[in-house]
């Protein structure tokens, strides 16, 4: 008994809003009956004509022999002080970027100015035309107090061009 008066207080509320939108049906469904949606009809898909890949001689295209096409190439357009730098043999301080190498020193001998580098915990003895650096820096001027390099770098067009470097004093805080 508790369970129908109480649907039937629910019931109530409800069946006192059904009749006040009339007006409002009425409208929907008179605009439904104006409206008359155009669909533009979608293109039928270009029909797949493949494409057939036959080597004729010529290197493929995901295979390492194409990367040392592509080296090969592009050494042929390079300078012949470019070839030289590229072709000889690397010599220990150019493992370095100069951030890692540090002067801690000259001195002469023999009438030949030397500058001792530091890089990592080993120290080198280096003189001018000896290179260092990751950027084929050649060693051109030694001083007490620095060491002036010509390094090859690529710039933003990739033309390889000259850039002055140098490697200050280090003064220890020991």
């Amino acid at each position: 008994m508790r369970r129908a008066m109480l649907a039937a207080l629910l019931a109530l509320p409800l069946a006192g809003c059904g009749g006040q939108h009339e007006d409002l049906r009425a409208w929907m469904s008179a605009q439904r009956a104006q409206m008359h949606p155009h669909v533009q009809p979608i293109e039928a898909p270009k029909p797949y004509i493949p494409a057939s890949y036959t080597l004729d001689k010529r290197t493929e295209p995901f295979s390492p022999a194409k990367l040392e096409t592509g080296v090969r190439q592009e050494k042929s357009q390079l300078s012949p002080e470019v070839l030289a730098q590229l072709d000889r043999p690397k010599q220990p301080l150019e493992q370095y970027s100069l951030d890692q190498i540090q002067m801690v020193g000259s001195l002469r001998i023999g009438g030949v100015q030397y500058a001792l580098l530091k890089a990592g915990k080993l120290l080198y003895r280096v003189h001018v035309g000896e290179y260092a650096g990751q950027h084929y820096g050649r060693i051109t001027r030694i001083t007490e107090t620095e060491v002036d390099l010509q390094e090859l770098v690529q710039d933003a067009t990739g033309d390889w061009v000259q850039r002055a470097a140098n490697l200050q004093l280090q003064e220890s805080s020991k």
